[in-house]
């Protein structure tokens, strides 16, 4: 027997029309979300004071949601930041240089490079680590720069963030939003991240020879690309900076083995990761700063939080707004849904069942564009927890494939949003 709709329901429905709406026209929906927290709040308890504070009170239970995620992500910054600072990274990159003979050689070490460190160190700090090194030894063997910035963004943040399989960041948000074990949108997102990348990668490949045997593209020679930070690479003699080259990929070897023997996911996972990180970071401040070591650890430790806010800071009121569609209602309003309900989405997803029986395929379909369309504010994050309500609605309606949709809308969120359609389709 299914529920009768409410004006909870439908206001819910309305914002996220308006949602999609503002995202097709690339304007940012964080007001939208807030305002639609708002009318479902003063709805439910119809109290203004309550209403004002259940804003503030979804920001907190959303930040407290996401705060793991911040967190490690705002450290694998910071120590990304040292890496570059002290040189280490063009000690820890160098070795497969020596490997690049060929533009083809070129294309793929840096991408496959690309995605390993960005599985560990995100994209973004990734970018940096890679660039100063990479891209002169690219040139020189005759890639074009083009094809350096499209080896590591496909790979970079395509492939790897998109399933985001170490840190968990992009499959947290779709999870929480969609009811599911982390766990388990990172699974279904495994087959669905490397169809995408070994396709769209070959296929740019293919085009990118296209256009250098036809002229249209040819590799200009500059001079080599090094490091801005200059202030420790004086102090930290080259046997240093190998240990610490060697250290580093040792201990996230270590981390990647215990997770798969001590069966760590998740939070887990990610706590690993980032209490692995910080230990790093401060061996690197200790040994490279000496005398100011703890200061410059401090120092880093800002920087990271810096980026990490402003990547989130958006995301949070969006990611708010969709915790009501689920478990989040109860914990921040209160009991004012109906009898027998089962949550805002999950109420809606049956009530879609009996009207418009839906299929996989239209789930699929849906999915993707939906998707695709959250990616257009040049973020991919700001809209994965819009994909992953959607995939609770669509799997509640067909009562199967939740994990599934939402790693789709994900990974379609993520692609358009790093950027990579303009790298793959730039003829």
């Amino acid at each position: 027997m299914g529920i009768e709709l409410t004006a909870l329901h439908w206001i819910y429905v309305s914002f996220i029309v308006l949602i999609i709406g503002f995202m097709v026209m690339r304007r940012d929906t964080s007001l939208v979300c807030i305002v639609g927290i708002f009318l479902l709040a003063i709805t439910a308890s119809a109290s203004l004071s309550s209403a004002i504070s259940d804003i503030f009170n979804s920001f907190i239970y959303a930040l407290t949601e996401l705060l793991p995620t911040i967190l490690v992500i705002s450290i694998i910054v910071a120590m990304s930041k040292a890496l570059t600072a002290t040189g280490v990274n063009d000690v820890m990159i160098s070795p497969f240089a020596r490997f690049i003979k060929t533009p083809a050689l070129a294309y793929w070490i840096t991408g496959l490079l690309m995605m390993g460190i960005s599985w560990f160190f995100w994209p973004s700090p990734a970018v940096a680590l890679l660039g100063a090194v990479l891209l002169p030894v690219a040139l020189r063997v005759g890639l074009p720069a083009l094809g350096v910035a499209m080896a590591m963004n496909l790979f970079g943040h395509g492939i790897a963030l998109s399933g985001d399989f170490v840190i968990q960041a992009a499959p947290k948000l779709t999870a929480d939003a969609a009811g599911l074990p982390v766990n388990e949108v990172v699974s279904a997102s495994i087959p669905l991240v490397f169809i995408m990348g070994t396709v769209t990668t070959i296929v740019a490949f293919i085009m990118l020879r296209s256009d250098m045997k036809k002229g249209k593209l040819s590799a200009d020679s500059i001079e080599a690309v090094s490091s801005s930070y200059k202030d420790a690479k004086l102090s930290l003699s080259l046997s240093a900076q190998r240990f610490i080259a060697l250290v580093i990929p040792l201990l996230f070897t270590l981390d990647v083995l215990a997770m798969f023997m001590l069966n760590l996911q998740g939070g887990d996972a990610t706590a690993l990761i980032g209490g692995t990180s910080v230990f790093i970071l401060i061996l690197i401040s200790l040994i490279a700063y000496k005398g100011k070591g703890l200061e410059k650890t401090t120092s880093y430790l800002i920087e990271g939080f810096q980026f990490g806010f402003k990547v989130f800071g958006p995301v949070i009121p969006i990611a708010a707004f969709f915790y009501l569609g689920d478990a989040g209602f109860q914990a921040i309003i209160g009991d004012f849904l109906p009898k027998g309900s089962h949550g805002i989405v999950n109420d809606l997803g049956i009530a879609l069942a009996s009207v418009v029986p839906p299929n996989a395929q239209i789930g699929a379909v849906t999915l993707t564009g939906i998707g695709a369309i959250t990616g257009l504010d040049g973020s991919g994050f700001s809209g994965i927890s819009l994909a992953g309500s959607i995939a609770q609605l669509f799997s509640t309606a067909i009562g199967a494939g939740a994990a599934t949709l939402t790693a789709l809308g994900q990974i379609a969120a993520i692609w358009v949003g790093g950027g990579t359609p303009t790298h793959t389709l730039y003829i």
